[in-house]
């Protein structure tokens, strides 16, 4: 089983790599995370900067759905880490969520590891972010993945016309997005956090996305245990991915197998695509005002992911790309 493992995790690799090498551009992506409480978005945006080193990725910006203190800062530590500190980021200006994590892994990042952004209001509103992002790039060609709360994509579909495009938002949302892929809810039916926390933006966002949408709910994510192979790799030193997974798993107890990693799975697909691994249930979320969500077996615009191949081969290579190292 470990030699077969390893060999599906070498063929990953490789066909990343060489899929890269055939496209022309690499595929434009927006990233937007809540970067905390959970550490899981640590593995999601590593896994982001992963394929953008194979190639196969373009990181049009990351984006913050909650504003507590020096979140811009932490998304700024990766940036730098993975050598693109100029990527631009956004911080949503109005209501929104501050929830931060209790293990104060962003406050160490933030006293150890370097970064510019040094507060939040060094950074613009999210929206204006996605805007500017989005107007830049070819028709249906930007994929959008969420690992937080719907914050900002509610706010942006209720933008207008600016000096970057005189669409709405959206107008320019079913102009410039491809696809959108969000860690979000629980199926066919459940309560999940990043859904209900801001339950009113997920409820505005779902009812009118114009795209495609494929969600990777909690039970996708919660079998796979991450981080530690990378905790035990000597060979990684003065990493920021190292140091939140190596402070934060020993916390807790049902960590000792691994974090889950819901994050780190819709990234995954944003990036690489859901198959062979998994399959598609086709119909519509459905949100209710507490947060929770429902399954409409109708329509084809919204799906969610169901397993198509053992959770061991995806923890596998979750475990391999969050170990990535920057390119030199």
């Amino acid at each position: 089983m470990i030699n077969k493992l390893l060999f599906i995790v070498c063929m990953f690799a490789s066909f990343s790599i060489s899929q890269a090498q055939k496209a022309t551009t690499p595929a434009p992506i927006i990233f937007d995370s809540d970067m905390g409480p959970d550490y899981d978005d640590v593995g999601a945006i590593t896994i982001l900067h992963a394929f953008a080193d194979s190639g196969k990725v373009k990181i049009l910006a990351t984006v913050a759905s909650t504003k507590y203190a020096g979140v811009a800062g932490v998304l700024n530590v990766f940036n730098t880490y993975f050598n693109r500190p100029n990527i631009p980021i956004g911080v949503p200006k109005g209501k929104a969520l501050e929830l931060k994590d209790f293990q104060h892994w962003t406050d160490t990042l933030l006293a150890t590891f370097p970064h510019k952004i040094k507060s939040n209001n060094e950074v613009p509103d999210a929206v204006e972010v996605y805007r500017k992002a989005l107007a830049a790039q070819a028709d249906k060609s930007v994929t959008i993945v969420t690992v937080g709360f719907l914050t900002n994509l509610a706010n942006l579909l209720q933008t207008k016309g600016d000096k970057y495009s005189p669409l709405d938002g959206k107008a320019l949302v079913a102009q410039k997005v491809k696809l959108l892929v969000c860690m979000a809810g629980a199926y066919p039916a459940g309560a999940e956090f990043n859904v209900n926390q801001d339950a009113a933006s997920s409820q505005y966002a779902y009812n009118n996305w114009p795209t495609q949408v494929i969600f990777s709910g909690f039970e996708i994510g919660a079998k796979i245990k991450a981080g530690l192979p990378l905790m035990h790799n000597p060979a990684i030193s003065n990493s920021p991915v190292k140091k939140v997974f190596s402070m934060c798993i020993p916390m807790a107890p049902e960590d000792k197998l691994g974090r889950m990693s819901w994050d780190e799975t819709a990234v995954l697909v944003a990036a690489g695509g859901y198959e062979p691994y998994y399959k598609l249930v086709n119909g519509h979320i459905n949100v209710a005002a507490d947060g929770s969500n429902t399954w409409n077996g109708s329509g084809m615009q919204h799906a969610y992911l169901v397993e198509n191949e053992s959770y061991l081969t995806v923890q596998t290579i979750i475990n391999q790309l969050i170990m990535h190292q920057p390119r030199k």
